[in-house]
């Protein structure tokens, strides 16, 4: 089951014991994609990943790279952190809209 999710959404910032993280909120009928993508995942292995996590390749801009898109406890949103790296590439700040694309894996 690939279905591609496109959205736009803030980038958000949280702050934790080890540091701050950057990420992008998915809420809305793209979570509700990850979640029938993850179901679908655990019946056909038998299985759920670590946290519930769904595998993604996720775009934004021209930066690619493979992760992993983990549910909130209430599982109506799903979280994609971004590293340093990518908001380097991409020049992004704390606020800015962006264009995410994941492909489901």
């Amino acid at each position: 089951m690939t279905e591609r999710i496109e959205l736009t959404a803030p980038l958000g910032r949280w702050q934790g014991e080890r540091g701050t993280y950057h990420l992008v909120t998915i809420t809305g009928a793209e979570a509700e994609a990850l979640q029938a993508h993850e179901a679908m995942h655990r019946l056909e292995f038998g299985a759920r990943r670590g946290f519930g996590s769904v595998k993604v390749t996720a775009r934004i801009g021209e930066t690619e790279w493979p992760t992993s898109v983990f549910p909130q406890k209430q599982r109506s949103e799903w979280v994609l952190l971004v590293s340093k790296k990518v908001m380097r590439s991409e020049d992004l700040a704390e606020g800015d809209p962006v264009e995410l694309t994941l492909e489901p894996l």
